[in-house]
């Protein structure tokens, strides 16, 4: 696995294998709308995930600590009559059971039920966000594109449950090289996207070292098969700063590059290999006598 970088940092790439200025290959080849067409109703949506993104759990959190409250002055043996009041009000517990609910939601909403990272709308709203901010405080960032290799054929060999598996332990691979800060989404059926901040050209080599460490530890859990990723990568310049859509766009091909240049090592390899079969006639007695 190698994390390969586009041509030009901070610019869009000339060629590639994404043909629609807003769009990104997706497993079969087909390409997917980075944004879908949207009403009013769909911007409003739009506005109100990421303001859930941006609240998290504060409202929870704050619901909790007034519960904390009340609970360590009913302990203390001789509340006062306005607490106890408080505690059997029935607002008390919709509040209670409203945020929770509120919670779930947004969980349902903005995360993919299978890894617990973000899903596709999820990453989106989050990424788009940090983005901003990395562009304000004038950071860089590193928008990493990957594709689960051979998901297919494990589903074939293994089945569909230890396909899910696959992408479970991928998941987590890429759990442990990431900060908890950065964005991390499985965007389709074998595609993942990290957005990490404060992260330049120059650490390029590290998350790689990291990220094939980490698979190679996940991996281990199943031996039948080798758990890989095929990454691109873009870079986020504040300097000069791009659209996450053609963030996705320059890593995406960066990713179909490599690929494309790992089949094509695979048949050379395979014609080289033919071509000294039939050169040496003695070669297929020889295999068939070990």
């Amino acid at each position: 696995m190698q994390v390969q970088t586009p041509r030009a940092v901070g610019h869009r790439t000339d060629a590639g294998a994404v043909s629609t200025p807003h769009s990104f290959s997706t497993t079969g080849g087909k390409a997917l709308p980075f944004r879908p067409r949207r009403g009013a109703e769909d911007k409003d949506l739009e506005g109100s995930l990421v303001s859930a993104l941006l609240s998290t759990d504060r409202d929870l959190s704050q619901v909790l600590s007034e519960l904390d409250k009340i609970l360590t002055a009913l302990k203390s043996g001789q509340p006062e009559e306005e607490i106890r009041r408080v505690v059997v009000h029935p607002a008390v517990w919709y509040a209670v059971k409203h945020a929770l609910i509120e919670r779930e939601l947004r969980h349902l909403a903005l995360c993919d039920d299978l890894t617990s990272l973000y899903n596709r709308r999820g990453f989106f709203a989050a990424a788009t966000q940090q983005l901003k901010v990395a562009r304000r405080n004038e950071k860089p960032a590193l928008l990493l594109f990957c594709d689960l290799d051979g998901l297919k054929s494990i589903n074939d060999a293994y089945g569909h449950r230890e396909g899910d598996l696959a992408l479970v332990r991928a998941a987590k691979a890429l759990e442990a090289v990431f900060r908890d800060s950065d964005v991390l989404g499985r965007i389709s059926g074998d595609e993942f996207a990290v957005l990490a901040t404060d992260l330049s050209p120059q650490h390029r080599q590290t998350v790689v070292r990291r990220l094939q460490k980490a698979l190679n530890s996940a991996g281990k859990e199943e031996p039948r098969y080798e758990l890989s990723l095929s990454c691109g990568a873009a870079w986020f310049d504040p300097r000069n700063p791009i659209s996450l859509g053609e963030l996705m766009e320059q890593a995406d091909r960066a990713m179909y590059e490599r690929k494309r240049g790992i089949r094509t090592q695979e048949a050379a390899k395979e014609a080289d290999a033919t071509r000294k079969t039939a050169a040496d006639p003695n070669t297929e007695l020889a295999e068939a006598a070990k």
